[in-house]
């Protein structure tokens, strides 16, 4: 039971009293797991696009972005602490011997090749040290004090989006800076390159001032720069293991941050007949950034011309409603070029009746995603799902979504042969135009929860459901097989040390 205190509380926070209350009851009840049929694969869900074909498309976005409302959306919220976690393992350790941390040891193997050495050299400098006589003396933990705390870097709190990770020619780029020069490739409209940052509220004024800085390198280009905080609005009750509220020591409720699904939120307030969306440690060197382009536009072209048929097929529908050959080739448009399988109780609708579900399933969001060979890297993955009115339509799901537990769907996971690596282009305006609201158009039965802990007291956390997850489930969506070239992400500094990032 929500007190008067409570009630002050969720106004002070933005937080709907109705919504506190459903996300209780789903503590309560739990979240479904998904029914998966089978994974998407190519030929059967998935589209391997051949040379002529990305060629096409590819002129067809060029052709036409002049005139397209274009926005890139770079999730860049997450905190670098753990890309270093084995660095301040290290680092918080009495008397830590190297041979027993061997990511510390192939960190200081790789020292001089990462992008911030040149950095690290300064700062030791400017306190009268040098990072080859502090190697020479193997005073590690001196090193990374100076890599991951305010003496130095400050790394070990700074967001990833501003931690440097390439090195060019005697300067370096920061992953948000790479993030620009990807923009000004397949983000640009005219002579305008827009782009979307989510960011902490800590990190804020870094972000401003550090996007300022680098955009003055190119003055013949129009940045549009803006950036959003993940809202107050979308943080999620945390309840104790009676499914009570969770109370801090004075009494209020805790609060916590609703997972990538809350930037929904953040995503509904933009508008654009293309937005790209990748997140902000997946960026390469310029030398090998021509796939990421190449793909990046491709995908765009099929949005443009899906698009396109899809408001042909809208118009029809609305100025002839009876007509049997137009229901026909809408049908058939939904099922093979969108991937979504009717219910098997649409052959008994009336002509009318087929008419508004058709136009309701093809004016909604649209998404081209971008998938990748499953090679042992952790992400969600593509499925066909069965949805609660019986039709079947493409998802992504992660395997926390899916009940392992069943044989037969661990096998379909098990057979997939690709995964999310979060590249998507998108459009959330309908055939008119104008902007959809988003969150009608998300699975709110497909959220999280997990089990945390505070104070020494349990807790269980509630995530809302996943960006790309179930807060898209109730878009038109296709998967394109794109080469895992496109997909280099970094989840540890180490990671900086691969070839492709070198």
């Amino acid at each position: 039971m929500l007190t008067t205190r409570d009630l002050q509380q969720l106004k002070q926070l933005n937080i709907n009293a109705s919504e506190v209350n459903k996300q209780i009851e789903s503590f309560k009840t739990g979240f479904p797991f998904l029914s998966i049929q089978k994974a998407a694969t190519v030929g059967d869900g998935m589209i391997r696009l051949e040379d002529d074909e990305i060629d096409q498309l590819i002129a067809r976005y060029d052709s036409a972005r002049t005139g397209v409302r274009i926005i890139k959306f770079v999730p860049a919220s997450g905190a670098a602490s753990r890309m270093f976690k084995d660095l301040f393992s290290f680092l918080n350790s009495s008397a830590p011997r190297l041979q027993d941390f061997p990511v510390v040891t192939k960190f200081f193997e790789g020292l001089y090749d990462f992008a911030f050495v040149g950095d690290l050299e300064a700062v030791l400098e400017r306190d009268g040290k040098s990072l080859d006589e502090l190697l020479g003396e193997k005073q590690y933990q001196t090193v990374l004090r100076y890599v991951l705390t305010d003496k130095g870097l400050n790394y070990g709190s700074l967001p990833k989006g501003l931690i440097k990770f390439h090195k060019y020619n005697g300067t370096s780029r920061v992953a948000a800076e790479e993030h620009l020069v990807e923009g000004m490739e397949y983000g640009k409209s005219g002579n305008n390159v827009a782009i979307h940052f989510t960011v902490s509220p800590e990190h804020l004024s870094l972000f401003k001032s550090t996007i300022e800085k680098v955009t003055k390198q190119w003055p013949e280009v129009k940045f549009d720069i803006s950036f959003s905080e993940q809202k107050s609005a979308t943080n999620t009750i945390a309840v104790d293991v009676n499914n009570d509220p969770f109370r801090e020591s004075d009494g209020s409720i805790l609060f916590r941050p609703g997972g990538h699904g809350a930037l929904l939120s953040n995503l509904n307030d933009l508008a654009a007949e293309i937005i790209f969306i990748k997140n902000v440690d997946n960026v390469v060197p310029d030398r090998i950034k021509a796939t990421t382009y190449r793909f990046k536009k491709a995908l765009a072209g099929l949005l443009l011309s899906l698009r396109e048929k899809i408001t042909d097929h809208i118009k029809a529908l609305k100025t002839a409603v009876n007509d049997q050959e137009i229901i026909v080739k809408a049908q058939e448009f939904l099922e093979n070029d969108l991937n979504f399988k009717l219910p098997e109780t649409f052959t008994g609708y009336n002509p009318g009746e087929k008419v508004t579900f058709l136009i309701a399933k093809l004016n909604r969001p649209t998404r081209i995603c971008g998938m990748v060979k499953n090679e042992g890297e952790p992400g969600g993955g593509p499925f066909w799902v069965k949805n609660h009115d019986g039709s079947m339509s493409l998802q992504i799901a992660e395997t926390s979504q899916i009940d392992m537990s069943d044989p037969e769907q661990a096998e379909i996971v098990k057979k997939a042969t690709h995964f999310n690596p979060v590249d998507l282009v998108c459009s959330n305006v309908d055939f008119e135009g104008k902007k959809f609201d988003l969150i009608k158009h998300r699975d709110p039965a497909t959220g999280f929860i997990t089990e945390k802990s505070k104070d020494g007291k349990k807790l269980k956390a509630q995530e809302l459901p996943g960006l790309w997850n179930g807060s898209m489930a109730d878009w038109n969506t296709v998967f394109v097989e794109v080469p895992i070239l496109t997909f280099n992400p970094v989840k540890t500094v180490n990671d900086l040390l691969r070839p492709q990032h070198q």
